[in-house]
């Protein structure tokens, strides 16, 4: 490599912590505090052998690209439909991701947005913060007890939603590419036919194309006008025009949602609704998970550089 300076490129502000620790042996360069981040990318490209990225941190073919020596995208989310990985295996880049971690911190927001959009916890704080209490009791919430969750997505995160709803004494059942028959839950083919079976539909599955759009109108139709839509997966899985036009006529009883088609921006139409619940994407947004993921983002990038296993390589 020359004399180069090893420049690792940070993308994202969600700046994990432990990077201290990779600047004794590498420039760090933090993309968003450049005025001119793609003129600085130009500059340093040929520095640049690592990537911190994050979700909604796009690392588009183009990037990886115009990076000639880049190694290793290391990314601070356990999704991955935010990096082109076809691009990195083409040019022989490793990509690594933090699963584990945040699963059971990912799987309470879950339960969080259920609870408060199911007994208005949103709209019970703001009844008595401006005194309407006084004036009668506000409408009635929705049991969770005895109701049926259909997760989409039963991989790690879905399983631990899945166990929390038993928890709640709810009746779970799922939807994914295909049956889990290590798992008891009853199996759907069909998130059509799920859709119209359960109250509570929650979205915990990958994002990318493969899930691209794949919340429409018809599964909010089938989902039904008592029905509840929780979404903490990516905001690309359901259509959005969709999903506010459902939410508008009424089709749907409410949302608790916090992804996004196109984070940060939240669509207006949202804010005046009282049925829905909006979170900035807290899925893993705890002082102690952040930690160990931003521990395991630098540790993969620290394993490539010693010529050590990864720990947590995303297969290709």
């Amino acid at each position: 490599m020359g004399n180069m300076a090893k420049t690792i490129l940070a993308l994202s502000s969600l700046f994990p912590l432990g990077m201290e620790g990779l600047e004794s042996d590498f420039e760090v360069l933090r993309l968003w505090r450049e005025n001119d981040p793609e003129a600085r990318i130009r500059e340093a490209r040929s520095d640049i052998v690592a990537i911190i990225a994050s979700a909604g941190r796009h690392v588009s073919r183009a990037l990886i690209e115009a990076l000639p020596n880049l190694e290793i995208i290391s990314n601070f989310s356990v999704g991955t439909d935010n990096i082109d990985l076809d691009a990195a295996q083409e040019r022989g880049v490793v990509v690594t991701n933090t699963p584990d971690i945040l699963t059971s911190d990912t799987a309470d927001v879950a339960m969080a947005l259920l609870l408060s959009i199911s007994r208005r916890v949103c709209e019970a704080d703001i009844y008595v913060r401006v005194g309407r209490w006084q004036n009668g009791a506000m409408p009635l919430g929705a049991t969770l007890t005895g109701k049926t969750a259909g997760i989409v997505g039963l991989g790690r995160i879905g399983q631990a939603i899945a166990r929390r709803c038993a928890a709640f004494d709810m009746d779970v059942v799922y939807h994914g590419p295909q049956e889990k028959p290590e798992q008891l839950y009853p199996y759907y083919k069909s998130l059509q036919e799920m859709a119209t079976a359960c109250d509570f539909l929650i979205l915990s599955c990958v994002g990318g194309d493969a899930t691209r759009n794949l919340v429409d109108y018809s599964v909010l139709e089938a989902l039904g006008t008592e029905g509840f839509l929780i979404n903490i997966a990516r905001g690309s899985v359901v259509l959005q025009d969709d999903l506010l036009a459902a939410l508008s006529n009424g089709i749907i009883a409410g949302a608790g949602l916090d992804v996004y088609e196109n984070e940060p921006q939240v669509p207006e139409g949202l804010f005046s609704m009282d049925n829905v619940v909006l979170l900035p994407h807290i899925g893993s947004a705890t002082v102690e998970t952040r930690a160990k993921m931003g521990q395991l983002v630098v540790d993969n990038i620290v394993a490539h550089f010693n010529g050590d296993p990864l720990k947590t390589p995303v297969a290709a």
